[in-house]
């Protein structure tokens, strides 16, 4: 079986944010599978997802700190700054983490390790909505 559906998320500030309960109640389909996989991808440049802690929001926050100090806002070989200080430093943490994730499931749950989880990665300053499309396989 396949299901494909889009969903927007609530805006988020800038930061690392948990959003596999907002996926979840999203996306109930996901009960219904025995054996499958979820594929998830954001349809932005400027925003990531990635999978990583869950209980601790100190490694959202290491996150935040540690990508600003890789990838520094004004830059000044940095052309691509029309839209802001931020806004190339945005496309690069999102392609360095990716715009898609993939997660088995296995009777109706996310099949993750104890302590991982989605993460919305926003990259800019301003709060902004994200679109993401789920796409279900399994039985």
């Amino acid at each position: 079986m396949w299901i494909q559906k889009e969903i927007t998320l609530q805006s988020k500030n800038r930061g690392y944010h948990l959003i596999t309960d907002e996926v979840i109640a999203k996306f109930p389909e996901i009960k219904k599978i025995n054996v499958g996989i979820l594929t998830i991808f954001i349809k932005h440049t400027s925003a990531s997802l990635t999978i990583n802690e869950n209980a601790d929001f100190t490694v959202r926050n290491d996150f935040e700190s540690h990508f600003n100090h890789m990838v520094p806002e004004n830059a000044p070989y940095y052309q691509h700054t029309f839209e802001g200080s931020d806004d190339m430093p945005a496309h690069l943490k999102a392609s360095i983490l990716g715009s898609t994730i993939s997660i088995p499931i296995t009777n109706g749950n996310l099949n993750f390790g104890t302590w991982q989880g989605i993460y919305l990665c926003e990259h800019r300053n301003n709060k902004s909505r994200r679109n993401i499309i789920l796409t279900l396989n399994g039985k």
